[in-house]
């Protein structure tokens, strides 16, 4: 047994101890020291979990969408008030800087914040008088017990896209976080608790394949949501789907930015810095790829570029100097972002920046990478066509809107993509005919509101309905609809067979 601290799962309302042995470690990537342990769930964790909520979500699909929404409303508030502590949670266990973890909070709260309008989004459709005497009506009812599993990258936000829509639907609800940095969406978890969440209705278990697989082969489990790769994506929907239940699997990307020759470089590359670099490009909504239209796009663009990089700061992300960039999450991510830049300069690209061997004072055990810029990418080329997940920009020179197009539509990703032009008919062209699921005018990263839906397409998105927002809202119900009439004495009829029809 080590002599780190345990993290423990969260189960009816309460610290659960029970890994039967299994413990993975919690680093701090600032430092390339372990922290924590956290146990790893059996599939019998998996079932005490599943046994909780089922019976929690018995009573609270019973209760009324005015009172569950009061949950969110105060979750809401308590989130604000604990927003340091969060935040530091974040940035300890997986490396983005500190006003990065904020900015991830605060979407995160937005959604909260939209499933305290339960009472609106469940309010249903009604029609009178759909034939003589007949009418009809649409119901939201709640699917039972459903479950999310929850990338890295994210470890607040992207749990908040999904239990908080879940529960206020009449769900209860299995959070499986990353193992790599869980203590953020625990405390969350904790926090439902205080804003009067009853116990059950949701619940945390740690783990990794032998957790996913019980939750994608547990038989009271309706609905799945993921965020992740995409081969493990392909796996979820795929395993969740066999075993008769309602999937939702969001993978990678591959996002491309088009500068059109009309940009403004200066506005576009200042875009891109933090779209490209952001949270060490630890997201599937950065920008790893600039298809510069034009040679002379091309020149001003990498040469901004490498301007911008060469200010920026990079170090431990609670740091009072407030670095621009932290670390990567763990030590085996690190080796394989570092491999795609050797692979990128064995593959011919040209190495404008080199973000290679940085040392931070007092952190040199850190996972930290500088920003490096590559320039005469190719499409064949492996660092074109595969996520890096890194701070890995590259440029590669096209000659035309109609080029940058094509290589976008084809290739396997629909993630994201942006355009930055002050040409409003180049813009809308582009926005109605590129085959991507969220695009971006003059924007980087076009990460829906909370009430709208987010999710891609192609390699992107398995299955038909994106996360949060109204998309949400249909994934964790099921419509039930209502055809009524009561007979009068002016409204008598005899028998027919033939089908009904006003």
């Amino acid at each position: 047994m080590s002599n780190l601290p345990t993290i423990s799962h969260w189960i009816e309302g309460r610290t659960l101890a029970e890994s039967q042995g299994r413990f993975s470690k919690v680093f701090n990537p600032a430092l390339g020291v372990a922290t924590a342990q956290v146990e790893l769930a059996t599939r019998e964790t998996v079932d005490k979990a599943v046994a909780s909520a089922l019976d929690a979500q018995k009573v609270w699909a019973l209760t009324p969408p005015l009172k569950r929404a009061r949950v969110m409303a105060k979750l809401k508030i308590l989130l604000e008030e604990h927003a340091d502590e969060l935040c530091r949670l974040i940035t300890s266990e997986h490396g983005k800087v500190y006003q990065d973890s904020m900015g991830e909070l605060q979407r995160g709260i937005e959604n909260v914040e939209f499933a305290s309008y339960a009472p609106e989004l469940l309010k249903g459709e009604y029609s009178r008088q759909v034939g003589m005497g007949v009418d009809s009506w649409s119901e939201f009812h709640a699917l039972g017990v459903v479950a999310g599993i929850t990338p890295f990258n994210f470890p607040v936000m992207v749990p908040l896209w999904m239990w908080p829509l879940a529960v206020v639907c009449g769900n209860a609800f299995i959070l499986k976080p990353s193992e790599r940095d869980p203590s953020s969406a625990l405390r969350v978890a904790q926090l439902a608790i205080e804003a009067g969440l009853p116990p059950g209705v949701l619940n945390v278990v740690n783990g990794d394949k032998v957790a996913v697989d019980a939750l994608l082969e547990h038989p009271q489990i309706k609905a799945i949501s993921f965020v992740g790769s995409t081969p493990i994506a392909r796996y979820v929907y795929a395993t969740g789907c066999a075993q008769g239940k309602r999937v939702q699997a969001l993978g990678g990307a591959k996002n491309h930015a088009v500068v059109m020759p009309d940009a403004d470089i200066e506005q576009a590359v200042l875009a891109l810095m933090g779209a490209a670099f952001g949270s060490c490009g630890e997201r599937c909504m950065a920008i790893p790829l600039v298809l510069a239209v034009g040679d002379e796009t091309a020149d001003a663009v990498v040469a901004k570029l490498t301007e911008e990089i060469y200010k920026m700061r990079i170090g431990p992300g609670l740091s009072a100097n407030n670095y621009d960039m932290g670390p990567l999450i763990t030590k085996e991510h690190f080796e394989k972002v570092n491999h795609y830049v050797d692979l990128g300069v064995a593959e011919g690209a040209s190495l404008v920046v080199d973000g290679r061997g940085l040392q931070v004072q007092d952190h040199e055990n850190g996972y930290f990478l500088a920003p490096c810029l590559f320039d005469q990418v190719k499409p064949n080329m492996r660092i074109y066509q595969e996520e890096i997940f890194g701070p890995v920009l590259g440029v590669m020179r096209v000659p035309n809107l109609a080029t940058a197009m094509e290589l976008i539509d084809a290739h396997e990703y629909g993630n994201g993509c942006c355009i930055f032009t002050r040409d409003g008919e180049v813009a809308r062209y582009f926005t109605d005919k590129v085959q991507i699921g969220m695009v971006g005018v003059n924007v980087p990263l076009p990460v829906p509101v909370a009430y709208h839906s987010f999710g891609g397409w192609k390699n992107s998105l398995f299955g038909d309905l994106h996360a949060y927002g109204p998309d949400g809202v249909r994934f964790y119900t099921k419509r039930k609809t209502i055809t009524q009439r009561w007979p009068t004495s002016q409204l008598r009829e005899g028998v027919a067979f033939s089908f009904p029809s006003n």
